[in-house]
């Protein structure tokens, strides 16, 4: 949709001058927009690399709303219309700071996690901190699932993206269509005990889809299993898609441009800091190079939730939070890509000085996590160090914040600030994923984050490890053609 809008404007506002100029105007009129945050976003921005720029982090969400004419034909009863609507499809889009890969990571909409307490921008209605289904997180609006998205994973997302029923249909038309595959016939149906269906009707094999069809796959749920293979299905049609745009020579027709860009426009609800179509320009721009095989998409992994084993979910202990730091830390999830990155860094730059000489300061940065910070726990790590013989290291009063405990060194110190930083992560057993370089400082700084408010030990950092976070994830990688959905056998027909 962005690289619609990109080559959209860019093309008819230098072919048509003024005429063009007011066409712009009226996209930008067709752009709905909200905050960003709904007033609980935490996560802490990364810094940026040599080149100035920052990993790219983008909230993708599916309304269930039937508060519309056009999104009730669609699905749902009457009963539904004017309830809060839900977030039923949440996939979070990584684009590394090198614009190099790019990973899609969807959460089921039955996770149960922590939700911070929103207040609904429309109505005003205050809703209090909750324990509850991710997909519920959209009462407070899409800032609100952001929030929880953040409290979560501790990932800065830059903006967020919504769209809904109609929209789906009307973008899956403007495309032309998606291919998407299944293995046997599938009639998606209701079943005795089995209310709802998405009535997707297909035949076994390769079927390009558009329109209701497309909106049909998209909320497939039942015929493929369970809400997993559902974000697996969502996941095999995006990669068409970006396929099909990528295929296409749709920007050399005029007429079809003006349909795309029109669409792309009106479907779309975006975070106010992205709302307009030259900020949608600039942020396609950023987007457009990362290549098909470059791109990962997968479900976060989960275990069954003990309250209702049958129905939810909860983020698995460990994996999960190794697949969240290797996007905090933007690390590729190819695990090729890591193991090269791995073994560059151990064989690059000079050697560490001696601990004796060097200047740590260490920062209390427990607080981060909204508790009071833990006090004193600058000094008694700094006496970690000092008995690790590190005696130059000295505490600051100057107050932090940190989620995780990081090492961070200055961009003026080069390859020997890094050097020396990772010398104090293997002293103090972190990972190297917490040395950190900054654009400007005060030198080399060890931040105690809320992850190490107490102990001699630093807390275990699952995301050091050589495994693949992509194992058991139903990845799908964007150069794979030949991915096609096994049907539910109570859904298979004869």
């Amino acid at each position: 949709m962005l690289r619609w809008t990109a080559f959209s404007v860019a093309f008819l506002i230098l072919g048509t001058g003024a005429a063009g100029y007011l066409w712009y105007q009226h996209l930008n009129s067709n752009l709905r927009k909200g905050e960003r945050s709904a007033g609980n976003s935490a996560a802490k921005k990364a810094a940026p690399n040599a080149e100035g720029k920052t990993p790219l982090n983008i909230l993708l969400i599916g309304s269930d709303s039937r508060n519309s004419a056009e999104n009730l034909k669609l699905g749902g009863s009457r009963d539904s219309v004017g309830g809060t609507p839900l977030a039923d499809v949440q996939m979070l889009l990584h684009v590394s700071a090198d614009r190099k890969n790019a990973s899609v990571v969807s959460i089921p909409r039955d996770t149960r996690v922590d939700i911070p307490a929103c207040k609904d921008p429309e109505t005003d209605k205050e809703y209090p901190a909750s324990n509850g289904i991710i997909n519920e997180s959209l009462r407070g609006g899409p800032g609100c699932t952001l929030d929880t998205w953040e409290q979560l994973t501790k990932v800065y997302i830059d903006h967020w993206m919504m769209v809904d029923f109609a929209g789906v249909v009307a973008m899956a038309d403007a495309v032309g269509g998606a291919e998407v595959c299944v293995k046997q016939d599938v009639y998606d149906l209701p079943k005795p005990n089995v209310p709802g269906g998405s009535y997707l009707r297909m035949k076994a094999g390769t079927h390009k889809v558009q329109g209701e069809d497309a909106l049909k796959w998209l909320r497939t749920r039942h015929a493929f299993e369970s809400d997993i293979g559902r974000s697996k299905a969502q996941h095999m049609y995006l990669n068409s898609v970006l396929r099909e745009l990528k295929n296409q020579n749709a920007f050399t027709d005029t007429g079809r441009l003006m349909n795309l860009a029109e669409t792309a426009t009106k479907s779309l609800q975006v975070s106010e800091e992205i709302g307009t179509v030259k900020k949608l320009f600039d942020l396609g721009m950023q987007l457009k190079n990362v290549p098909l095989d470059k791109m990962n998409m997968l479900t976060m992994p989960r275990i069954p939730d003990p309250q209702d084993p049958d129905a939810h979910v909860l983020p698995k202990p460990g994996a999960a939070d190794k697949l969240w730091a290797l996007l905090r830390e933007d690390q590729s999830l190819d695990p090729k890509d890591r193991a090269k990155a791995k073994k560059k860094a151990a064989t690059a730059g000079p050697e560490a000085g001696a601990p004796a000489s060097l200047g740590i300061t260490v920062v209390n940065g427990t607080g981060a996590d909204g508790q009071a910070p833990a006090e004193g726990r600058a000094a008694e790590v700094r006496d970690l160090l000092k008995a690790k013989g590190f005696t130059e290291a000295d505490t600051t009063s100057d107050p932090g914040s940190a989620e995780t405990t990081e090492v961070t060194y200055p961009r003026s110190a080069g390859a020997q600030g890094k050097s020396d930083a990772l010398s104090v992560a293997k002293a103090l057993s972190l990972p190297t994923s917490a040395v950190r370089e900054t654009p400007s400082g005060a030198g080399l700084t060890l931040t105690v984050g809320s992850d190490w408010r107490t102990g001699a030990e630093a807390p275990k950092a699952a995301e050091d490890d050589d495994s693949d976070p992509l194992e058991g994830t139903e990845a799908v990688n964007g150069a794979k053609t030949d991915d096609c959905m096994d049907v539910y056998w109570p859904y298979r027909t004869p």
